[in-house]
């Protein structure tokens, strides 16, 4: 019933299950402390200066070559990490330029690591950044949440370990060696990204059911189970799906890096590489990546109990926002309407949004980049978690769109949790470069109304492209694209698995929401190595009708699609629309169209 990965020498991909005991909610350790002016004086009628600059606070640890115990320190962090999958501590390991001997950095949950120069090669470790699954019993696929970026690894045996699943970015790395995506003993393991990076030797996916790789060069590619797919990548496998699953482009359309901290001399900056047209390779590959370093002085450093009131003032003021590791509640939005902002989260800095309130709006501008960022949906219900441009929006930014990179949501599993929709995509040109929006399926406050979320991505503007796309288990359809040319390289979906019966989902006369669909207006939109599963354990015979749905017209195009029923629990009747055919019985075997229409 399992799908073997190519190299024979590791053990089959079995399906992908992520039922588990709740790790329990740790209570929220929040600062009440400010370090910064409020933004209202006593009399809540004048506005006082926000500072920009300042320290990062006591969760970014940064070190150099001379740090005393560097090992010892990082190690304290993963023990304390490790399992924490809902807890609320956050952490950055920043390394200054220079080299690092016998270093093992094994990083758990809300744990970022990167290096602190201009260039990877600027801070090199003879050493790995390990990321495994012991915690859960050599079972990877629970393994969100962190990241490794900035960085050169030197790994003591030849082969660096990676093995992640969502929201695990893996951005601006050079690894002078291979690179394994699987946990030790090649169990389970379930999607993942890499942007930017070098990769010396050959990459080993394995037991990994898919994977996404942009702008980057790699040495080679080993295997594929489900769906691999690559665009701007030099090395990749040439297109060959279904068999093997290799969805290749030669370049991406657009692209723009993510916003990096990193040293000038002694100061801190932030980078913010420029756009990228047709893209292929690395950003770094000549050297010096265009872009612009804006001081540390022109952002407001945002750290816990920090409120919306002094945020949205910091922003009106001209700042840029850089959010320490911590969780953040908000009372109103924290809207940025001016051009070219820069919102910047280290160790995965969390938002949460209280009494409804949409967590971030984005005006209808241009340039703003939004990065790094957890967004955790409240008790009370959100409309909408993050809104890119107000309903409406018309604005042609495709000389400097807006992208999210690192820009995840999650709805339950920290705790009861609801929101409508979770991202609402307005401003055209948006550039969505690699998220995962996700209703949860264990822990916390979970339950098919427990932690309600009709809608995951909702994109209304025109022009639109994501690049990376994960979306996740949401009561009915967990994309839906309103806007004209619109392109996704690369989508991952699992419908919820805690539907408790067919009449639950149905959809008018449709059995079911479609992981992906195109409204019926749409005219052009075109899709790359697209994947929707379904896991209906509490009522194993649903039946659902397709994984992705879009009118059939000449410029609405899809390369490279599959559907999978996993373990046999719930089918899909066809692939999209009522193309492609059914998946059947208990054997996890994609049904594959490798173009529509």
């Amino acid at each position: 019933m399992h799908v073997p990965p190519t190299n024979p020498a590791a053990p089959t991909a079995p399906h992908r299950r992520r039922r588990s005991k709740a790790l329990g909610f740790a209570a929220l350790a929040v600062s009440l402390l400010m370090a910064f002016p409020t933004a209202r004086s006593a009399f809540g009628d004048e506005t006082e200066e926000v500072p920009g600059g300042g320290d990062l606070g006591p969760n970014v640890l940064v070190f150099d070559p001379s740090t005393p115990d560097i090992q010892g320190k990082v190690d304290e962090i993963f023990k304390k990490q490790e399992s924490a999958q809902f807890g609320s501590d956050r952490y950055a390991l920043m390394f200054k330029p220079g080299t690092y001997n016998d270093i093992n950095a094994q990083i758990g949950f809300y744990t970022s690591i990167a290096g602190l120069g201009l260039n990877p090669d600027d801070t090199t470790f003879n050493g790995d950044v390990t990321v495994d699954a012991g915690w859960f019993d050599g079972n990877a696929t629970q393994n969100f949440w962190r990241s490794a970026e900035n960085l050169a690894l030197d790994p003591v045996n030849g082969t660096n370990r990676w093995a992640v699943s969502q929201a695990a970015p893996f951005r601006r790395m050079h690894v002078k060696g291979g690179l394994n995506l699987a946990p030790d003993g090649y169990g389970w393991a379930s999607g993942g990204y890499i942007a930017d990076s070098k990769i010396d030797g050959q990459v080993g996916p394995y037991s990994q059911q898919q994977w996404y790789t942009r702008d980057s060069s790699v040495g080679g590619w080993g295997n594929g189970v489900w769906n691999m797919t690559f665009s701007g990548v030099e090395g990749a496998p040439a297109q060959s799906f279904p068999e093997p699953p290799y969805t290749t482009l030669d370049t991406t359309p657009v692209s723009r890096e993510k916003p990096f901290l990193h040293l000038d001399g002694d100061a801190y900056k932030v980078f913010v590489p420029a756009k990228r047209t047709n893209a292929r390779g690395t950003s770094w590959a000549d050297g010096t990546p265009e872009g612009e370093s804006i001081p540390l002085d022109q952002f407001y450093v945002v750290k816990p109990g920090a409120t919306a009131q002094t945020i949205n003032a910091a922003v009106r003021q001209g700042l840029h926002l850089l959010f320490t590791p911590g969780v953040y509640h908000v009372d109103e939005p924290i809207e940025i309407d001016r051009a070219n902002t820069v919102a910047l989260g280290l160790g995965l800095a969390t938002i949460i949004p209280d009494n409804g309130v949409t967590a971030i709006k984005v005006g209808d501008v241009d340039g703003v980049k939004l990065a790094g960022l957890l967004v955790d949906a409240g008790p009370v219900n959100s409309s909408v978690l993050v809104e890119v441009g107000p309903e409406g929006s018309s604005g042609d930014h495709a000389a400097n769109p807006t992208s999210l990179q690192d820009v995840f949501v999650r709805i339950g599993g920290a705790g009861p949790g609801k929101a409508t929709t979770s991202i609402v995509v307005n401003s055209d040109d948006t550039i969505i470069d690699h998220t995962w929006v996700w209703r949860a399926d264990h822990g916390e406050g979970v339950g098919w109304e427990t932690n309600r979320a009709d809608y995951g991505v909702h994109v209304k503007g025109d022009d639109v492209l994501a690049t990376g796309l994960f979306v996740e288990h949401f009561n009915k359809y967990d994309v839906r694209w309103s806007g004209e040319n619109g392109k996704t390289i690369f989508f991952q979906n699992e419908k919820a698995y805690d539907a408790p019966n067919q009449a639950a989902i149905q959809n008018g006369d449709i059995k079911g929401y479609a992981g992906y669909k195109v409204d019926d207006s749409v005219t052009t939109h075109e899709g790359w190595g697209m994947g929707s599963y379904c896991f209906f354990d509490v009522d194993p015979t649903i039946r659902q009708q397709h994984g992705f749905q879009a009118p059939v017209k000449p410029g609405v195009k899809f390369h490279d699609l599959l559907v999978v029923s996993l373990g046999g629990k719930g089918q899909y009747d066809h692939v999209i629309n009522d193309t492609g055919s059914p998946t059947s019985g208990d054997t996890t075997v994609p049904s594959q169209v490798v173009s529509f229409p």
